[in-house]
């Protein structure tokens, strides 16, 4: 009997970002919510700016029961019926969670909850977040990189609900995102300019197609200096309209820094 009151309504309540058998009080607003998501999606939509706030989830003291309505404090528990407010419960985060398929998990350094389960990630001190275990020692560290928007859609990434990748160059951003971004033949990060996937077969067709599109005369023995993206060298290479080659990696990915000049 006590397994089943426990158990009452499990999934049966929530929103659409969590299953769960409980509300929470704001307490930057004193309103009523599903969870803080909720909360920041409302707020957000917002006329006046001034009142654009987001809910800081430690901060949550009082959480209602959606079977009973009883408010009390936070805890796994109602106070008065005796259900679970959700299957997992994180106090640090004030979070509950009837889908415990996502495999959470509180991570102290991050300081708040993550899923995919524990044993699938490690926290990078460098990077600040947690990532999975495929890349201990396979990651460009880049400080603070989950810390920041994406680049594409601009929404916090440290505590997003979306996937995210690492890029070659230490980066991140949401996984949708980057998989539009390639999809529309774009290959560069968007906050470094480095390269994102192995470029040497588009460098190997730019090869061939300069060897065929010859520069007229006034051009063909013009020289710019140049800075890879790729590799951050600066080097000399002879000017074309299509492109010029790092002259360390052999990389397209660059950009010129001084004007094309004929040599003395």
């Amino acid at each position: 009997m006590e397994g089943e009151r426990l158990d009452f309504g499990k999934m049966g309540y929530g929103c659409k970002h969590y299953r769960r058998r409980c509300r929470i009080r704001a307490p930057c607003c004193n309103e009523i919510y599903s969870c803080r998501h909720c909360h920041n999606d409302a707020t957000s939509m917002l006329k006046n700016p001034f009142d654009h706030h987001d809910l800081v989830r430690q901060d949550v003291k009082q959480i209602i029961c959606s079977v009973c309505d009883t408010e009390h404090e936070v805890a796994q528990v109602c106070t008065n019926c005796g259900v679970k407010m959700g299957e997992y419960f994180c106090n640090i985060c004030k979070f509950f969670d009837d889908d415990t398929e996502k495999q959470q998990f509180h991570c102290d350094d991050c300081g708040i909850c993550r899923v995919g389960g524990r044993e699938n990630y490690f926290h990078c001190k460098k990077c600040g977040s947690c990532y999975s275990v495929n890349l201990r020692d396979n990651h460009l560290c880049v400080e603070n990189s989950m810390r920041h928007h994406c680049p594409i859609c601009y929404e916090y990434l440290f505590d997003s609900l979306k996937d995210t990748i690492v890029m070659k160059c230490g980066h991140t951003m949401h996984s949708e995102c980057y998989q539009e971004m390639v999809k529309r033949d774009k290959y560069c990060c968007p906050i470094c300019s480095k390269s994102v996937i192995d470029m040497s077969r588009m460098w190997k067709r730019i090869d061939e197609e300069i060897e065929a599109t010859v520069m007229p005369d006034d051009y063909r023995l013009r020289k710019v200096w140049i800075l890879c993206n790729d590799c951050n060298d600066t080097t000399e290479a002879y000017f074309h309209i299509l492109g010029q080659k790092c002259g360390h990696c052999r990389s397209y990915n660059t950009r010129a820094i001084a004007p094309p000049v004929l040599p003395q």
